[in-house]
C-alpha cells in the first residue's frame, strides 16, 4: 500500500473539518472513527483529545507520539453597529495573511455563516489610506454574506460575541507533489500518525516498546500535551511541523529533527536517537534550532512528566499563513517513524 498516499487522502479529509482551538470536537470525533476502523480502542481524553495505544511490548519504557488537531482561527468580540464584527486572534492567527480569507462564522445555536475578513473600508478606490493602514485585529472586519446593516440584524441571524470564525484552509495538491493550505500545522502530521497506526495494523508489527498516540487540541495556546501521559512513558516526541526559512537547513522535501527552539534544548539522547533512525532508513533530514517556536512536549514537561522529549516533522514553509509541503517530507517523516518505533 502507498501510504504517503492514504496520509494525503486523510489529512485532505481533517483540513475540511473546521477545529480552531476550543471548537474541535467534530474533528476529534473524526479521529477517533478512523482509529476504531483501524480495530484500535481510542479514548477521548477530559479536555477532549484523542488517546490511543497502537501496541508494543514492555522493553524500556513507552513512547508517546503528540500530534495536534487545533488550529488558528478567531472570535467574535463584537457585533458592530454596521453589523459586521470585530473579531480576536486565537493562537497566532496574524491579520496581515488573514486579510481576504474567506470564514465561517459558527453560532452556538443557529448555525453557520459565510463571510470575509476584510480590511475596513476596505475599497482601494474609496479609501486612499488603503496601503498605509497598519493591519491589526482593530483594523480589520468579519463582512457577513448576509442582508444585514445593523447590530441588531447580525444578532437576529444568532451571532453572539465569543463565536468561533474559522478560515478557509484553501487546500492543493500540485501535480509536482506540493501540498498547499492553510492550518498543515499540525493536521499534516495527524495524517502522517494515522498513517503509521495504520502501517503497524497492516504489517502486524509489534514493537519492543509500547507505542502511544496522542492527538491533542489545545496545542495552539499552549497546554495541548500538558496531560494525559499513560503509565510507562518515558519518552515523549511531538510530530508536530518542521521549520523552513532563513538560516534553516530544512525543506519541505526533508524531515526536521529540532536540536533546540525557545523553549530550549531538547533531549540529547532523544535527538541522537532519532538522527540515527533516519540514517538507517534512508530518509533525507535536516537538523535545526528553531528561533521561535514551542511544542506539545514541552507543555507536557511543564506539566511535571518526567520523561525524554523531542520533536520532528515535515518542513512546512510559510508556517502560520498559507503553508507548503510536499510529499516527499511526508515521505521522510513516515519513514523515521517506521524506523524509530522499529
Amino acid at each position: 500500500m502507498n501510504y504517503t498516499d492514504y496520509i494525503l487522502e486523510e489529512t485532505c479529509r481533517l483540513l475540511a473539518i473546521d477545529s480552531p482551538t476550543g471548537c474541535t470536537e467534530t474533528a476529534a470525533q473524526h479521529v477517533a472513527e478512523v482509529l476504531r476502523g483501524m480495530g484500535y480502542s481510542p479514548v477521548r481524553t477530559v479536555k477532549g483529545g484523542v488517546l490511543v495505544d497502537l501496541g508494543g511490548g514492555n522493553a524500556g519504557g513507552g513512547i508517546l507520539l503528540e500530534t495536534h488537531l487545533d488550529t488558528l482561527g478567531g472570535m467574535v468580540a463584537e457585533i458592530k453597529p454596521s453589523g459586521r464584527l470585530r473579531i480576536v486572534n486565537i493562537g497566532g492567527m496574524n491579520p496581515n495573511n488573514a486579510e481576504c480569507e474567506n470564514v465561517h462564522v459558527c453560532t452556538r445555536f443557529d448555525g453557520v455563516y459565510e463571510g470575509t475578513l476584510q480590511l475596513i473600508n476596505a475599497s482601494t478606490h474609496v479609501n486612499p489610506e488603503y496601503t498605509k493602514t497598519e493591519r491589526t485585529w482593530d483594523s480589520v472586519e468579519v463582512v457577513l454574506d448576509e442582508d444585514v446593516t445593523t447590530a441588531e440584524a447580525a444578532r437576529g441571524l444568532g451571532i453572539r460575541p465569543g463565536d468561533f470564525v474559522c478560515f478557509e484552509p484553501r487546500t492543493r495538491i500540485t501535480e509536482k507533489g506540493y501540498i498547499k493550505s492553510r492550518f498543515l500545522d499540525d493536521k499534516l502530521s495527524v495524517g502522517i500518525l494515522l498513517g503509521l497506526a495504520k502501517y503497524l495494523k497492516d504489517s502486524g508489527l509489534t514493537p519492543s516498546r509500547r507505542i502511544w498516540g496522542h492527538v491533542t487540541v489545545f496545542e495552539e495556546v499552549g497546554h495541548g500535551g500538558s496531560a494525559s501521559v499513560p503509565d510507562g512513558v518515558t519518552e515523549a516526541i511531538s510530530v508536530d511541523m518542521g521549520c523552513v526559512g532563513e538560516g534553516l537547513d530544512c525543506t519541505e522535501r526533508q524531515v526536521s529533527i529540532c536540536a533546540k527552539d525557545s523553549g530550549g534544548p531538547y533531549h540529547q539522547s532523544v535527538v541522537q536517537a532519532l538522527v540515527e533512525a533516519a540514517r538507517r532508513a534512508s530518509a533525507d533530514y535536516a537538523v535545526d534550532v528553531y528561533p521561535r517556536y514551542g511544542s506539545d512536549v514541552e507543555a507536557t514537561l511543564r506539566g511535571g512528566h518526567d520523561l525524554r522529549h523531542g520533536l520532528i516533522g515535515p518542513g512546512v514553509y510559510a508556517s502560520h499563513g498559507y503553508e507548503r509541503s510536499h510529499r516527499d517530507g511526508v515521505e521522510n517523516t513516515f519513514k523515521l517513524l517506521q524506523e524509530y518505533i522499529r
